[in-house]
């Protein structure tokens, strides 16, 4: 429903290609700006299995909307890194999501959480089905 909603409202996704065209290599399916879900991988650095794992979540156009963590001296981490220019979000630019944007208002209609919402880190293309 959410995809045939983006469809019609002719919602522009750069790539959607199976991670497999990758090796499985999210870094490398990210800098191709590819829109991609189920991976059956870790959480980066950690043994827990990701919610794409899981088949609970799904990177939109992740390019352009960079995951970002934050060092203690203030510093960040862009990934992919050569998304960097992407990391301010008061710029506008192409494929970015927003709360004004018709992906993050379809995706929190249908019950997912938005990566941009986070405190410690920001994934501005994640978004990730709840299940009680």
């Amino acid at each position: 429903e959410i995809f045939y909603e983006l469809y019609c409202n002719e919602y522009q996704l750069e790539k959607v290609l199976l991670i497999d065209e990758y090796d499985g290599d999210d870094t490398a399916s990210m800098e191709d700006n590819n829109t991609s879900c189920f991976n059956y991988r870790p959480v980066e650095g950690t043994s827990s299995l990701s919610k794409h794992a899981l088949g609970l979540a799904i990177d939109i156009n992740p390019f352009y909307n960079p995951y970002i963590t934050y060092n203690k001296d203030g510093s960040e981490k862009v990934s992919p890194a050569n998304a960097s220019a992407y990391a301010d979000r008061a710029a506008s630019f192409p494929y970015k999501i927003d709360e004004d944007d018709l992906c993050y208002q379809l995706f929190k209609e249908h019950g997912f959480i938005w990566g941009g919402h986070w405190n410690s880190c920001k994934d501005y293309q994640h978004f990730q089905k709840v299940v009680e």
